[in-house]
């Protein structure tokens, strides 16, 4: 814990010398921050978080991780921590070609092929603590960090995938997996929101059939790919809103709604207040808008 608080910013903060690791601290409970998460194991060392996925929630406390395994909209928020007792996170990006080269070096393809969500909570085990511990404990020998920091990133990876959510873990590395299928349309679109979305064509870049994308994308995300894209829309016309006062209809039509009042209506239901008046309140308290740490 105290390497933690000693090496973590305000904020999310990447680790010297390893951009795929990342420390969060934070002195009192926080809001419910939108953000789609990429997929991440994220551990908690002190304090407590939630996370909403869809209707799905998920607590998880100091001695628990939580795997991410495809990009996901959620919010995130503190809900223990004190100026005395801070939160203190946690967190590795997942990479697909990192867990890949593990799993072909490694020759274990070991994957049940059962339908789960793509987020989950599990207890620390000794062994993956020890990992991690080492690891921050480079932070104190910056000169260390580029030869013995990989070796260890490959070591808690290869306890995670052989850990109690290694399936989760393994997809992410395996391009056939079904949480590989519904992460290629997961991506598609998060770079193409504001198109009008054919599930035939999301079905396509999946390589599935229209039936069997829209039953494992509501499993694995908790959400129907429409659901999914509203998600998106809404989160990206509330960072334009909160960065720079704008008409409140060129918002909507630049996030791909044809209708203002379809926009606004919709905006207010996830957010709680008409889209001009949440960016003008963002705009004039920045503690009130979303924060960039995400899940750590």
């Amino acid at each position: 814990m105290t390497l933690i608080a000693r090496h973590a910013g305000p904020d999310a903060w990447p680790l010297r010398g390893m951009p795929g690791f990342i420390l969060g601290i934070k002195s009192g409970p926080t809001l419910p921050c939108p953000v789609v998460v990429e997929p991440i194991f994220s551990l908690i060392a002190q304090g407590a978080k939630r996370v909403e996925v869809g209707q799905q929630t998920f607590d998880y406390r100091a001695g628990q991780f939580l795997i991410v395994s495809v990009d996901l909209p959620a919010d995130a928020y503190v809900v223990e921590a004190s100026a005395e007792r801070p939160y203190l996170g946690f967190g590795l990006i997942l990479k697909a070609e990192a867990i890949a080269s593990l799993l072909l070096e490694s020759g274990s393809r070991r994957l049940v092929s059962d339908d789960r969500p793509g987020i989950a909570v599990s207890d620390l085990s000794g062994d993956l603590l020890d990992s991690v511990v080492r690891l921050l404990r480079l932070l104190d020998c910056p000169s260390d960090m580029p030869v013995l920091g990989p070796a260890i990133e490959r070591e808690i990876l290869w306890r995670l995938i052989n850990g109690p959510q290694g399936r989760l873990v393994r997809e992410i590395g395996l391009a056939d997996s079904r949480m590989s299928q519904i992460g290629r349309a997961v991506r598609w679109l998060r770079h193409h929101f504001a198109e009008t979305v054919r599930i035939e064509h999301l079905a396509e870049i999946a390589g599935m059939s229209v039936t069997s994308l829209h039953r494992h994308f509501r499993i694995v995300t908790s959400l129907t790919p429409i659901q999914y894209q509203k998600q998106l829309r809404l989160q990206a016309a509330r960072a334009r809103l909160m960065a720079a006062r704008e008409d409140v209809a060129e918002v909507g039509l630049a996030v791909g709604y044809d209708s203002p009042s379809q926009f606004s209506r919709e905006y207010r239901r996830m957010y709680g207040k008409p889209p001009g008046e949440d960016g003008a309140a963002l705009r004039k308290n920045p503690d009130l808008a979303p924060g960039a740490s995400g899940l750590i």
